[in-house]
């Protein structure tokens, strides 16, 4: 059995109580409210249910990181990148990102990025805490990512691809970003091989709390105000 969560209560069992089976399963209910989310990801959690299904939280082990500066850039994709054919930005189209993230996988399997998760993460976009990165060819939106920064920590959410390559480089762009901006780590959730190849890696719970644990506790330095890019695509590969 899993706890049940109250809705006026932001408190979260320990994470080292999350089931092995399914991999890290930790809560049920509570609500997605922008200061009930700020707590969980602070804490190493995060919200992922299906429409039908009751809010479920969870804190797998072990978890799927970036070192922004361990970012692996193959050659193939830093030709793409030195071509200039796609126009990066920070914060200029949250809302489309996400929803095209949350058509992609109701396309492809059914989607956990409900309409309630669109509009949660729309309102910690609001006030500076949820981010994306755009990519454009031709004033298109092409790809993109989402996710919270808490401290010097980006928690990333999902990403999308309509072109080759496009959530790739949004990838790259942030990464290099963040490292110029001296954060420690970019969260991935959970391993995938599109990831590792692009220098993700698995840590055990343990190591992931220590990093948690030296994370400052700001949400941000900025308020509400929106990102941009102070690096170019010579400073990427």
């Amino acid at each position: 059995m899993i706890p049940w969560l109250a809705e006026d209560n932001y408190c979260f069992p320990d994470i080292n109580s999350a089931l092995q089976e399914p991999n890290g399963l930790l809560a049920a209910g509570g609500d997605l409210s922008p200061g009930r989310l700020i707590s969980a990801y602070r804490q190493g959690i995060f919200p992922w249910f299906s429409e039908d299904d009751p809010i479920l939280w969870w804190s797998p082990a072990p978890r799927c990181v970036l070192i922004p500066q361990r970012l692996h850039v193959s050659k193939s994709l830093a030709k793409v990148i030195r071509k200039n054919q796609f126009q990066i930005t920070f914060d200029q189209a949250f809302d489309q990102v996400i929803d095209n993230c949350s058509a992609l996988r109701r396309n492809r399997e059914g989607t956990w990025i409900t309409d309630e998760m669109q509009s949660a993460y729309s309102e910690l976009s609001a006030i500076g805490v949820a981010h994306s990165v755009e990519v454009w060819q031709q004033g298109e939106l092409v790809g993109g990512l989402y996710g919270l920064c808490i401290g010097n920590i980006f928690f990333g959410e999902s990403m999308f691809s309509s072109t080759a390559n496009a959530s790739k480089v949004a990838f790259c762009y942030l990464a290099r970003q963040l490292q110029d901006w001296g954060f420690s780590l970019i969260d991935c959730q959970l391993h995938s091989d599109h990831l590792q190849s692009m220098g993700a890696e698995e840590i055990s719970r343990e190591k992931f709390q220590q990093f948690l644990q030296r994370n400052p506790s700001s949400v941000n330095d900025t308020g509400n105000a929106k990102w941009s890019f102070s690096i170019a695509s010579d400073d990427i590969c």
